[in-house]
């Protein structure tokens, strides 16, 4: 199976991550101070490095997975999931929506869920749960925290993007480097991120790419 995995990965090269854009984006988002010790995870943090550029659009949509047990309707609309008292090592994850012909998708909704830094999912509230729409040029940020480690997966993010004139997709995101990647039944290389651990936080990178409605 380790074989077989590889074999994708060099063949597709990450699909669909490329360059950062992140300057503009952080805005005031990086001026927000944190306790130190509050931000520390009881697990290892995401692994982090910078990875090469790969094609943007014009390959396979996005590969879709599971939703997961956890996913809730009517998250609230904002685009950082950050609130005071919560553990975790902050990242700031940014990208574009595109089509298959590589024009950005303007006004697509995207979901993000995720577990807190102890590995759990808020199930009665709207704890590391949010939805917002990209902007003109297909573009969305999120400020949250690198999830901890749900029982029997490997570090994760949950999406889930609509767009009215394109198949909506759902999806999770993964972190490279970590350590059960491989043993995880749901990974996928190319939903992999770019991540760049250069700066006061990580910083996060991933392009999505939708199919057209059937």
């Amino acid at each position: 199976m380790s074989r077989l995995r590889n074999a994708r990965h060099s063949r597709r090269v990450l699909i669909k991550t490329g360059p950062f854009f992140l300057g503009s984006l952080a805005l005031a988002a990086c001026s927000r101070r944190f306790g130190d010790s509050s931000l520390q995870t009881t697990e290892p943090s995401a692994s982090a490095q910078t990875l090469p550029a790969t094609p943007a659009c014009g390959d396979d949509p996005t590969p879709p997975q599971t939703s997961g047990p956890f996913y809730r309707l009517n998250s609230p609309e904002r685009t950082s999931l950050l609130e005071p008292g919560f553990a975790g090592t902050p990242i700031m994850l940014t990208g574009q929506v595109l089509s298959t012909s590589c024009q950005p998708i303007a006004g697509a909704a995207l979901e993000f869920w995720h577990t807190n830094a102890q590995g759990e999912y808020d199930n009665a509230g709207n704890t590391f749960r949010g939805q917002q729409l990209t902007d003109a040029e297909g573009r969305y940020q999120l400020e949250t925290i690198a999830p901890g480690l749900y029982p029997g997966r490997t570090r994760h993010i949950h999406v889930r993007i609509k767009s009215s004139e394109h198949a909506t997709l759902t999806t999770q995101l993964y972190f490279p480097d970590e350590p059960l990647n491989e043993d995880d039944f749901l990974y996928q290389p190319e939903l992999l991120m770019s991540v760049d651990s250069s700066g006061n936080r990580p910083q996060a990178q991933f392009n999505f790419v939708l199919a057209g409605n059937v």
